[in-house]
């Protein structure tokens, strides 16, 4: 096992556990891991040094109503991590989901094992938690998104536009204060929001990236240009990947290829250059992307039902100068607020 690796990892969990969690010493502790990836291990030897009172479990070395029962056993207000290689399946429930059901604060890693291992060193540090940054800037930045007219994004000669205002953005910045659930899936970082008026979104951007929607990874591309109209993709540059097509056409079966999800990344342990292949991970990275397909829960919007809609593809736009009513907020890969 690499020993520096362990050493950031440990610091790493440390900082989330204390910090963003703010879990007590005193307080108890379950860990579910797995060890069919390397990964994995030293994650799990990272919670091992910080949480040495922890209850720790080997999924796959136990019926799943144990691992249940272990569930059972905590109180409101303990602390559950799940590392997973791939996803943890307890068949009646997504298990996140069961574990805020019944107030416990949870940690979750999953499918770590899309991140090849000459990233594994990107994934360690994309889990370091700074609060002078994430709760300093994830809040000025949704200010600044709050009650915009319009949000204009300039990719390289093309423009996107979204007029109307945007949804009250959400913020995914390890500061759990107020909410009701105390935790989620990392790495983190992200202040994400929609547009409120799907019409009054037009224009064209340039797409570097997009997710395989089988294997749930991110693709990279040479840049090329997607249009917009009243929020949906309605053409495409002719030199772009056969399989940007084929997932327009896939969504089109179902539903809508409608923009919903308009993300922040915040995470500056990721990029375009060293960037981990999970999407789930890769979304975090400093910059924007948005979702397709009509699936996004979180914003309720006339004619759609979510638990109908079927996809949320992310998709990358280049985005060299974002501006909110005129002012930049993000140039040159970073944020001004």
């Amino acid at each position: 096992m690499n020993k520096k690796l362990l050493a950031l990892a440990t610091k790493n969990v440390s900082d989330i556990i204390n910090i963003a969690i703010e879990h007590k010493p005193i307080g108890n502790a379950l860990v579910v891991y797995d060890t069919r990836y390397g990964l994995t291990d030293i994650l799990t030897e990272a919670y091992r040094a910080v949480l040495p009172n922890a209850r720790f479990i080997d999924f796959d070395t136990v019926e799943k109503e144990k691992v249940i029962a272990a569930f059972d056993e905590m109180r409101a207000g303990d602390l559950v991590v799940l590392i997973q290689s791939s996803n943890f399946l307890l068949d009646a429930f997504r298990i996140r989901l069961h574990l805020f059901n019944k107030k416990l604060k949870v940690i979750e890693h999953l499918h770590l094992y899309r991140n090849t291992e000459d990233v594994w060193d990107v994934y360690i540090n994309a889990i370091a938690y700074d609060p002078t940054w994430y709760r300093v800037i994830g809040p000025k930045l949704k200010a600044k998104l709050e009650n915009i007219k319009e949000l204009r994004i300039e990719s390289g000669d093309q423009v996107l536009t979204v007029t109307g205002g945007v949804e009250s953005p959400k913020l995914n910045i390890g500061d759990y204060a107020g909410m009701e659930n105390v935790g989620g899936t990392f790495p983190i970082g992200e202040v994400f929001t929609e547009a409120r008026d799907f019409a009054q979104m037009n224009g064209s951007f340039m797409l570097y990236g997009y997710a395989d929607t089988e294997a749930f990874t991110i693709g990279m591309h040479k840049p090329f240009r997607v249009d917009v109209k009243e929020g949906l993709i309605t053409s495409w540059q002719d030199n772009a990947p056969e399989s940007f097509g084929k997932i327009i056409q896939n969504i089109k079966e179902f539903e809508r290829p409608i923009i919903r999800e308009i993300g922040f990344g915040l995470n500056r342990a990721i990029t375009r250059e060293r960037y981990m292949q999970d999407i789930t991970a890769f979304e975090r990275l400093v910059g924007l992307h948005f979702s397709l397909g009509e699936k996004h829960s979180v914003y309720k919007k006339e004619g759609i039902t979510a638990h109908k809609s079927k996809f949320h593809v992310d998709v990358f736009p280049v985005a060299d100068r974002i501006l909110a009513d005129g002012e930049v907020i993000f140039e040159n890969g970073k944020y001004v607020v």
